[in-house]
């Protein structure tokens, strides 16, 4: 291969490999020239080289009990695709692990780190995984922790933004109807929810939902709507089809931005596709899976000097609905 691209062995194995400083297009010739003749570099070679399989697991920890329905959700299935196409372009390959895992399911695979997207307080993936001397990169929640990383979100700022833009537009009444769920998110969320009230002298009016799905989300926004004196202001934490929840206040006789003020935190593109088009809070999947990935692979192979954790702000779509 190195005679048919007119370069020498060593040109071609650091264009091949990475390494080296080689121009542009000389890397590219190497490149092209291996492709054209049908050849794939040894990635084993290339990882026992290294010292790493560079394979990094991925497990969702608020659906433990219920292995991959978390794909159903608009949030999970675009973090965990962004994930997946984040540690492929980092020279990773993701492995999902199902949500229930014990440790005779992954103990053999040489696993260089593990995500553990949204976990549960207290959570024995977390426990197991760092026991083991496996990095994990997951919420706040491990912050502090040897061998753990974390990206967050600011959910005190995020609640707060949601609740004022709704006291803006004219609620004085706003439910919150969250999962039933100890993740630290929601755990927040409820804690963020309450100052507000307090700070506002508002009324706490919280619908907690037992099970994820549209099914029991829908149900409780009815329950919420359905309740006397009625909210002018709705934010729904638990995720559901903002189009269903317009449809459940519609039962009710209710309309949306008339007589309640609606926020979802969302990632469903329906939102923007309502009638009316439905506020929403983002929690920006994708940027969370970038930010991670590349706090992770540099704590992976820079050791000691990555920092360990990124806060980043949620995102306010402002529609018709508000």
């Amino acid at each position: 291969m190195a005679r048919e691209a007119g370069l020498s062995k060593t040109t071609v194995s650091a264009a091949l490999n990475g390494t080296g400083r080689l121009s542009p297009a000389v890397r590219e010739r190497a490149r092209e020239t291996a492709r054209r003749m049908g050849y794939r570099p040894n990635a084993t070679a290339r990882q026992l080289r290294a010292g790493r399989a560079r394979l990094i697991g991925y497990v969702v920890g608020e659906f433990a009990g219920e292995p991959w329905t978390y794909l159903d959700s608009p949030y999970f299935a675009q973090l965990t695709s962004a994930t997946a196409a984040a540690a492929l372009r980092h020279g990773y390959a993701m492995v999902m692990l199902p949500a229930g895992t014990l440790q005779r399911e992954w103990a053999d695979l040489p696993l260089d780190a593990v995500i553990v997207a949204d976990p549960v307080e207290d959570d024995p993936l977390v426990e197991d995984f760092l026991a083991a001397r496996i990095p994990v990169f997951s919420d706040a929640s491990v912050a502090g922790r040897t061998g753990a990383y974390w990206v967050d979100l600011d959910t005190e700022a995020a609640v707060r933004d949601s609740l004022d833009h709704l006291r803006e537009r004219g609620s004085r009444r706003t439910a919150l109807v969250l999962p039933d769920s100890t993740t630290r998110f929601h755990r927040q969320v409820h804690a963020a929810y309450r100052a507000w009230c307090a700070r506002h002298g508002a009324e706490e009016l919280v619908t907690l939902v037992p099970a994820p799905g549209n099914g029991p989300v829908i149900r409780s926004v009815e329950e919420t709507l359905g309740a006397l004196p009625r909210p002018d202001g709705l934010f729904v934490v638990a995720e559901a089809s903002p189009p269903l929840v317009l449809d459940a206040a519609r039962r009710l006789g209710l309309a949306v931005p008339g007589d309640v003020r609606l926020v979802c935190v969302s990632e469903d593109s329906s939102a923007a596709h309502a009638d009316p088009p439905v506020t929403t809070l983002s929690l920006r999947p994708a940027d969370v899976a970038e930010a991670g990935l590349s706090l992770l692979v540099r704590a992976l192979e820079d050791g000691g000097s990555t920092p360990p954790g990124v806060l980043l702000s949620a995102r306010l779509r402002v529609r018709s609905s508000t």
